[in-house]
């Protein structure tokens, strides 16, 4: 751009000074006819690098996500092949199922086992109360047939003291006392156990044997769930519209669940970033929304519209290790970093193939200056016409 202004400039100048020769062609007008180029464009170029800040490196970057299998077993199919688009929920790997097919049955016997024990510990508990009153009953009988016992054995005393009776009849009347007090204490002990049991029931107005089988029941179907989250996880589905790189798998290969080995490298091209580096003092009028041109060298003399979305305001340099240590600064200044800015592509380019590490320029219109917008956007689409020339011998 700058050339084609320096040779409407000089056009101009021929114009005047030879062509029609208006102005005398001396050593002043040769010094103003200098300098004029040279402080407009300095001018120029200064305001245009605050209003219409340019990027020399934008970057096309995607989600990389490393696939490591949900269980482990022996792979059985791999039906993609590196470097080949992938529509999500397409298959990527097979593991054989069968080891999860009987974990799932087992867990869905002693699931079917456990509530059968539910159904008969929740009769029981029906069962306590008529239980409490049988007991009740069978201690009042016990206790009636006592005080009559108890009654036999003085009249049976008192017989025996007048000669009346017999030693004989008064001692067995005795022992049906003591026989009775021995059932009698055992009733009660039955009748405390069942109050017991009724009275430590849970908060639900449950007893132990229903509290517990219900706890076993939850675990059982927890085990149930996760049985069959295992056997889902056979068969691993592609998390997004993609590709796959570093295939690391082949059928009868054994997959693990090492999160440090991952079987592939998955990366996403539904949402790629797109990533313009400036210097720190080049976004001072920079904001969120701001229109923005991009070119890369893989799509020579096409511009990419694109907005602004965010500033990340970090760098690596700016963050503090958290350490026993103190900061070592070194013997030389730390050089200074850059700030990314994150620009979102319009909608007309979104289908776009952007390959991840496509690399390129662009530069971002802000608010101000927008009369000047117009000669950076020539500086741009100049560039991206260079991008067709390949300068190199081999």
């Amino acid at each position: 751009m700058e050339i084609i202004l320096l040779i409407i400039y000089s056009i101009f100048v021929w114009l005047i000074f030879f062509k029609f020769k208006w102005l005398p062609w001396n050593i002043t007008s040769q010094v103003i006819v200098v300098t004029i180029p040279i402080f407009a464009l300095t001018v120029l170029i200064l305001f245009m690098n605050v209003v219409a800040p340019s990027s020399h490196d934008v970057r096309a970057m995607n989600y990389v996500i490393p696939i490591v299998p949900r269980v482990t077993g022996q792979v059985t199919e791999v039906p993609v092949e590196p470097n080949r688009p992938v529509k999500k929920g397409d298959v990527l790997f097979k593991i054989d199922p069968v080891p999860f097919q009987q974990a799932v049955k087992a867990a869905e016997a002693k699931l079917a086992e456990l509530r059968v024990g539910l159904i008969s510990a929740q009769a029981y508990q029906r069962g306590l109360d008529d239980e409490l009153k049988n007991a009740q009953s069978a201690t009042e009988a016990l206790g009636a047939r006592l005080d009559l016992s108890k009654k036999r054995v003085e009249q049976y005393t008192t017989l025996a003291a007048a000669g009346a009776g017999r030693k004989a009849e008064q001692e067995q009347a005795e022992s049906d006392v003591a026989n009775l007090a021995s059932q009698i204490a055992g009733a009660k002990a039955n009748e405390s156990k069942i109050k017991q049991k009724i009275e430590a029931r849970t908060e639900a107005g449950e007893i132990d044997e229903v509290a517990q089988a219900k706890a076993q029941i939850a675990k059982a179907e927890a085990d149930l769930v996760a049985a069959k989250y295992d056997l889902e996880g056979t068969t691993y589905l592609a998390p997004a519209n993609g590709r796959v790189a570093n295939l690391a798998l082949r059928p009868g290969v054994r997959a693990t669940q090492l999160p440090t080995f991952p079987v592939m490298s998955f990366i996403e091209e539904d949402d790629p970033w797109i990533i313009a580096l400036y210097g720190q003092n080049e976004l001072r009028e920079v904001e969120p929304g701001n229109e923005a041109e991009i070119f890369l060298e893989m799509y020579p003399g096409q511009i990419i519209k694109a907005k602004v979305d965010t500033i990340l305001w970090a760098t690596a340099q700016g963050q503090m290790p958290i350490s026993g240590n103190l900061l070592n600064t070194g013997s030389k200044e730390m050089p200074e970093q850059r700030i990314a800015v994150r620009l979102l592509v319009e909608p007309k380019d979104k289908e776009l193939f952007l390959a991840a590490g496509a690399r390129g320029g662009g530069a971002i219109y802000t608010e101000k200056g927008k009369i000047i917008h117009i000669v950076r956007k020539v500086f741009v689409r100049v560039s991206t016409k260079l991008d067709w020339l390949i300068l190199k011998l081999h």
